[in-house]
């Protein structure tokens, strides 16, 4: 069955994922849906010194939106912010410094940004990672798992509160078709079996931001909750990440602004708003989050324990930011610069 997958996502990728796949799909977008001035709302952007985090943050910033850049490396956050003040002229560009692999401290995070900033319209939660080999963080943690999905969860039920009292609230969760080749595994959300494949460990944790999406979009019916895939863009984390595969698909990879493209389509497009909550989207239009004769659908059972687990595992991660809050040490404050 994984042989099958992978054949089908493959074949369906070398027409759809590549450049030419959105330069066919890009002839059927609406060409004023972008036309828009979004002055005076506040977007959150994690991930927004690189790839695709950037090219949405430039494009934010150059229709007049506030952006607020999350990023682990201040220096390259520094350079980057720069840049995009520059080429947008909008000097609402601001950093945040945090690292969703530190778990407890996106925890702590969130709580501080609620109580520093009245409104968040739009959070887009674009970070990600694909490590090769199993490590944790100090919560016990697998790293992918951290940053790709818990980080990712905490932050997004973290802020659901602030979101709620904006006007047209979005929460859009950059994901991968690569997650049609995986079933939900609510027998090993961390992949503690054998052998560790980082490339099965991302493509599972992209099916976990699916299936969230789609419960949020459910529970949380104030806000436009989405998912998409990019395609197969050029950029740094593919390069670093695949090598092998960035070397192969080489020209035939999409620009970074080509597979930003229905990122920012999502976040500032009325069109956007008026589609279905909770769907996967690809090149602007919603797509089936599962190959036909597949059989990676999941029962409602294990659904419902899924969420749970998350829920569980949060709250571990959130009693010991709370416990950290109240010990000796000055309590956390974002590094906003």
């Amino acid at each position: 069955m994984s042989l099958y997958r992978n054949a089908i996502w493959f074949l369906n990728g070398i027409h759809q994922y590549t450049r030419k796949g959105y330069e066919k799909a890009s002839r059927d977008f609406e060409p004023h849906d972008l036309d828009v001035s979004v002055v005076g709302r506040s977007f959150m952007v994690t991930g927004a010194n690189s790839g695709i985090g950037r090219a949405t943050a430039l494009a934010i910033a150059t229709k007049g939106g506030r952006v607020h850049m999350v990023c682990r490396n201040k220096e390259k956050a520094e350079e980057v912010q720069a840049d995009i003040i520059e080429k947008s002229g909008n000097t609402e560009v601001y950093v945040h410094i945090l690292d969703l692999s530190e778990t407890r401290k996106v925890f702590l995070f969130a709580e501080a940004f609620k109580k520093q900033y009245p409104s968040l319209h739009v959070l887009i939660n674009n970070a990600g990672c694909m490590i090769h080999q199993r490590q944790v963080n100090e919560e016990g943690l697998e790293n992918n798992f951290a940053i790709n999905t818990m980080g990712m969860y905490i932050l997004t039920v973290g802020l659901i509160p602030l979101l709620q009292k904006s006007r047209d609230p979005r929460v859009i969760t950059v994901s991968s078709g690569g997650m049609l080749v995986q079933k939900l595994r609510v027998d090993d959300l961390q992949w503690e079996m054998e052998p560790f494949d980082g490339l099965m460990v991302y493509a599972q944790n992209k099916r976990q931001q699916v299936v969230l999406t789609e419960q949020w979009a459910k529970s949380h019916p104030l806000i436009h909750f989405s998912v998409m895939h990019p395609g197969w863009a050029d950029t740094p984390a593919v390069s670093t990440s695949m090598p092998q595969f960035h070397q192969m698909m080489d020209e035939r990879l999409r620009t970074v602004e080509q597979g930003a493209d229905t990122v920012v389509w999502l976040a500032l497009s009325r069109s956007a708003s008026r589609t279905c909550t909770g769907q996967f989207f690809q090149d602007r239009k919603p797509v089936p989050t599962h190959l036909p004769l597949a059989w990676t659908h999941s029962s409602a059972e294990d659904i419902e324990i899924f969420m749970v687990q998350m829920e569980n595992l949060a709250k571990a991660v959130q009693s010991r930011a709370e416990t950290e809050l109240s010990g000796p040490l000055s309590p956390y404050r974002p590094q906003l610069i």
